[in-house]
């Protein structure tokens, strides 16, 4: 027997942002600032809010602490997580722990935040992976207006990560025919969209994206990406390499499209300032991206794609 988890109610498409009704009272959690957290909020036309808008991009456990500490005796009545998936990751954690219910809008489009049960936050800071149920969105609303005015990098990274996502799900063993297609289908949206040059398209593939190996898993290559994400380095720039050499590595389907929206994208080479040896044996305790692998994974196998991924022998 399967299990699929989706949010029971998902709004998607033009306007969806202006047309949903959101509840009075709600705790809107947010990375932006101010002149642009409140163009957002105008066009949702949100009333009765609170805002809290200092989530870390590389959220810790610290900044769920900070809104539960400041908002849990005002009783807000939903948490609402506005931004990329260091906001929602904060909501993730923090609504369940208020006894709230959680609606979750990306504003960046490729974690799929929006449409799992993963939860990554830092603690004593190294990003944790974490996956509960209660961590699935009651509601989420995902809308392509906030791509007008997205900085062109975050916006390369955010459908890095989607590809990488969608990629590495279909592959995972823990997956099925369903999360196959959900992935499948994701990824041809997505390659379309950046080969042809129809960014218009990547909210609906991240979606897509977010189904599919929200209800397996990714594997080899964000296991690899993590160690360049601790050293500073985006997640979705990270995945850019990591990726393409883990695909190289399972012989994935994958690996000569994927490696066609990498050059399209134009990503630069990745630099890893701890040593091959010491970054390998971090990568080896990630066991909820390794095990699920579609090959077993030696240390010496993660050496060697670091050493690729240094050398940019993708």
């Amino acid at each position: 027997m399967h299990t699929i988890r989706i949010p029971p109610v998902i709004k998607f498409g033009e306007n969806a942002l202006g047309e949903t009704e959101y509840p009075k009272n709600a705790l809107v959690v947010t990375t932006a600032p101010p002149e642009l957290s409140g163009k957002w909020l105008d066009k949702m036309g949100i009333q009765d809010y609170m805002l809290f808008d200092k989530v870390t991009p590389e959220p810790s456990i610290d900044d769920v602490k900070a809104v539960i500490s400041e908002f849990k005796e005002k009783d807000p009545s939903v948490l609402i997580g506005l931004g990329g998936g260091s906001s929602m990751d904060v909501v993730k954690y923090a609504s369940p722990e208020m006894g709230k219910k959680k609606i979750l809008i990306p504003t960046t489009y490729g974690t799929g935040a929006e449409m799992t049960t993963y939860c990554v936050l830092k603690f004593e800071g190294k990003k944790k992976l974490l996956r509960e149920d209660k961590f699935l969105a009651d509601m989420a609303v995902v809308d392509s207006y906030f791509m007008d005015g997205t900085p062109e990098q975050i916006i390369k990274n955010s459908v890095c990560d989607a590809c990488a996502q969608a990629t590495e799900g279909y592959d995972s063993k823990l997956g099925n025919d369903l999360t196959r297609t959900l992935c499948k289908q994701a990824f041809d949206v997505l390659y379309d969209a950046i080969i042809n040059d129809k960014p218009e398209n990547y909210p609906y593939g991240s979606m897509l994206s977010g189904m599919g190996f929200g209800n397996c898993s990714t594997t080899l290559g964000h296991a690899l990406s993590y160690v360049f994400s601790n050293e500073g380095v985006p997640h979705g720039f990270s995945l850019s390499s990591c990726t393409t050499v883990a695909h190289k590595h399972n012989k994935s389907i994958f690996y000569e499209k994927f490696k066609q929206i990498i050059e399209k994208l134009g990503f630069d080479k990745l630099d890893l300032k701890a040593s091959v040896s010491d970054a390998a044996d971090t990568v080896m305790t990630d066991r909820g991206h390794l095990d699920p692998n579609p090959i077993p994974i030696s240390k010496e196998d993660v050496m060697k794609c670091l050493e690729d991924i240094k050398s940019g022998n993708l």
